[in-house]
């Protein structure tokens, strides 16, 4: 079952900007917060998810239809506060 962990956690920086960001600012504290909720992955799984390239990570949620993005928020509550 931890494989398809795995790919929840992958689809999710793939199609979640917030969630990506929250990774790519501490990924243990993202990991450990999964693994609490029930997520499932084995030591294994989580050190490869530490070592992920994260720009390769960038580089294809850019390239997916913005249609099966997530969208976030965050940028247009920042914009707002900075006028």
């Amino acid at each position: 079952m931890s494989q398809r962990s795995v790919e929840q956690v992958i689809g999710r920086l793939a199609t979640d900007e917030d969630f990506r960001r929250r990774f790519e600012e501490d990924r243990e504290a993202v990991v450990a917060e999964l693994i609490a909720a029930g997520l499932q992955l084995t030591p294994v799984e989580q050190r490869a998810l530490f070592d992920l390239d994260f720009a390769a990570c960038k580089r294809f949620a850019g390239c997916l239809d913005p249609r099966i993005q997530k969208i976030s928020l965050r940028k247009f509550i920042v914009k707002r506060s900075d006028q």
